[in-house]
């Protein structure tokens, strides 16, 4: 969990930001509250809720995490399922069905939900809202993937499970389907003294290159993001090999998987297969705990991409922002939520487009520099963790008093 407390974040966001968080929470003190997901590291989930939850509780909130379980069979379903909702051919048989009901009622049977509110996050727990009733909690599913264009089959199975929540969040009006539920919007957010994201000496930013065998004698194009065909890393390599023609310039990839997916091992070796022994492209595996490694690449790129065919939000993009780079990044999912073309980044729409803006901005330093300025002041006022808080405190107090009338403060 983070070691961090609200009050090292006035430097960054003021003091009246933070005072109005203390308002907020002064009328929720003591209420309790869960956070249900898959997993407890690795991916944007557990990331946010290792930053979140320490914060809420230092509040007053009384809040807690849980981590449900399932062995391989499970996270094979929920990945499927996954996929599906992103649009993929994927497949979810009657078996399939079954072993993801039979593990969450198992979930469900092992878990205290004697609480307020009970905040469920993504499909893989979703189950848990069949025990509802026997509760007196508000129930809130937090959808952090982009849901608009499902395969239907899919959809179709979750969605008797989602219109029993008392409310619904998504990162993005685009993401959300037709609910008889109340929808909010809930970007995503940084933590910027997190290790991902705090300053770094620059020393230590060159130990970290020395350890990766990076040399600096070139422009360096970074993509990091779990290996993960959504995320397009073969399609980096291509746009990086078309850009080469033009501009020398070397290609980082560099991420890891997650407990609760299984094909990052086949992803890798196709992405090995692909760069060819390349020896500008460094593929770099990197462990759960590598928060520290992925700040000092960031920051010593010269160029971040995050070229994925669908995401969730991609805060990828919101890192390499607070850190000033100028970023690609494709025209999906919350991407363009984060980058307004031609002032906090570029949106790109191919693999053609993606080398274009390689070539542009390693050819134009002072544009790409403005960018990263900008962004870094666009990620400040909408993206950063305090911003999420106060969007959770604004949504228990709507819960707790339906009806009234709520005014931001």
């Amino acid at each position: 969990m983070s070691s961090t407390h609200l009050m090292d974040y006035e430097p960054i966001v003021g003091h009246q930001t933070l005072e109005e968080l203390y308002l907020l929470a002064e009328g929720l003190k003591g209420k309790r509250v869960k956070m249900v997901n898959s997993t407890a590291i690795g991916g944007g989930v557990a990331e946010i809720l290792h930053q979140l939850v320490p914060l809420l509780d230092e509040l007053g909130i009384q809040i807690q995490w849980e981590v449900i379980k399932g062995g391989e069979d499970f996270f094979i379903v929920t990945k499927s399922i996954h996929n599906a909702l992103h649009g993929e051919a994927a497949p979810l048989t009657q078996r399939m069905k079954e072993i993801f009901l039979e593990v969450s009622q198992e979930n469900i049977k092992n878990t205290d939900l004697d609480q307020d509110i009970i905040v469920i996050h993504d499909p893989q727990p979703i189950v848990f809202i069949e025990a509802k009733d026997r509760t007196h909690a508000k129930w809130v599913w937090r959808c952090h993937i982009d849901v608009s264009h499902p395969v239907e089959e899919a959809w179709n199975f979750l969605k008797g499970y989602v219109e029993q929540f008392d409310a619904a969040l998504f990162s993005s009006p685009r993401f959300s389907k037709r609910l008889p539920i109340p929808q909010f919007l809930f970007f995503p957010s940084i933590d910027p003294l997190s290790d991902k994201n705090r300053e770094l000496e620059p020393e230590f930013i060159d130990q970290v290159l020395d350890r990766f065998q990076l040399p600096r004698d070139k422009p360096m194009i970074t993509q990091i993001s779990r290996f993960d065909r959504l995320k397009d890393p073969v399609g980096v390599i291509k746009a990086y090999r078309m850009a080469k023609h033009y501009t020398d310039c070397r290609l980082v990839l560099a991420g890891g998987g997650a407990s609760d997916d299984p094909e990052s091992e086949l992803v890798l070796n196709e992405v090995r297969t692909e760069a060819k022994q390349d020896p500008d492209i460094h593929i770099i595996v990197l462990p759960p705990t590598s928060s520290l490694d992925i700040n000092a690449l960031q920051r010593a790129s010269t160029i971040i991409l995050q070229k994925s065919i669908r995401e969730g939000f991609g805060l990828t993009v919101s890192e390499a922002l607070w850190k000033k780079k100028p970023v690609i990044g494709s025209a999906v999912g919350g991407i363009p939520a984060q980058i307004i073309p031609n002032l906090t980044g570029s949106l790109i729409y191919s693999t053609e487009g993606a080398a274009y803006q390689i070539r542009y901005l390693l050819s134009h330093p002072e544009a790409a520099k403005k960018l990263g300025e900008y962004g870094h002041e666009y990620v400040k006022e909408e993206f950063l963790i305090t911003r999420k808080i106060r969007r959770y405190l604004l949504l228990f107090h709507i819960l707790f008093h339906p009806g009234e009338r709520i005014i931001p403060l």
